[in-house]
């Protein structure tokens, strides 16, 4: 890919825009193979990784003693399609899985020439922090998912059989991941409004306890699956991440 001009004291690297437009489709060329290789071998991963997202519910039903008119914890199809609309749905999530180490080294090969030498010091660790946190709110998410559906379950009453179908419960527990990862990003934001001047380390201590309750109220606005367990594993988190935050924007600041 041909380059222009390599500023020395800034580390810019300035290209034109058919260069940049150029470099735009070969990363995205790459991405789209990527996904496409992983989603291949995703495919046929789809009944181990059902097996693995049932789980929950199985331990569920077994804990409460459950039948289920015979059928257990099996999940139940009621439309033709759901079969196969659900198997596509959870090979496109482990394509974009197993392909967000080549997507996001993509991404970052292409913003990388427009970046100081200063911001890239600072990008790499707010890149991996945020792939580390994303990962621990997903690791959160799977470890509490089944005392929340335990408790959707129960909450229900006497006298109610459960019959979940794949496609919205694979998609409640996508959504709770997705949930928990966006949620353990928060003291990335904080620390970078910090960084910036935008809110001061003190700022944040000052507001200290109407924060804690904002917390409470977004963590059961955003939670799907909308029961106390999920709620405290998010808030309860976030509010240690507050603290984090003010630490670590003070040292980052000396």
């Amino acid at each position: 890919m041909a380059i222009d001009e390599e500023d020395r004291d800034t580390g810019l690297v300035r290209m034109s825009l058919v260069e940049h437009l150029a470099e735009l489709r070969h990363r995205i060329i790459v991405c789209v193979i990527a996904v496409a290789v992983c989603g291949t071998v995703a495919f046929f991963l789809y009944n181990p990784v059902l097996h693995f997202l049932r789980q929950p519910y199985c331990d569920a039903i077994r804990g409460r003693g459950l039948k289920n008119a015979g059928i257990g914890c099996n999940l139940v199809i009621t439309d033709p399609l759901e079969g196969f609309t659900t198997r596509l749905k959870v090979t496109g999530y482990l394509a974009l899985f197993f392909a967000s180490p080549v997507l996001l080294w993509q991404l970052w090969r292409f913003i990388t020439p427009g970046l100081h030498r200063r911001e890239k010091k600072y990008a790499i660790p707010f890149i991996v922090s945020s792939m580390l946190l994303f990962a621990l709110g997903a690791l959160v998410a799977i470890l509490t998912f089944p005392k929340a559906l335990d408790f959707l379950i129960g909450v229900s009453g006497h006298g109610v059989s459960t019959f979940f179908s794949p496609g919205r419960y694979i998609s409640l527990y996508v959504l709770v991941m997705a949930a928990f990862g966006i949620a353990f990003e928060f003291p990335i934001i904080l620390v970078f409004l910090e960084l910036a001047g935008v809110v001061p380390s003190r700022k944040l201590k000052q507001w200290r306890r109407p924060a804690i309750v904002v917390i409470f109220v977004v963590a059961a606005v955003i939670t799907p699956s909308q029961d106390p367990y999920s709620l405290f594993a998010m808030a309860v988190p976030m509010c240690i991440f507050y603290e984090v935050s003010i630490l670590i924007g003070r040292l980052l600041k000396k």
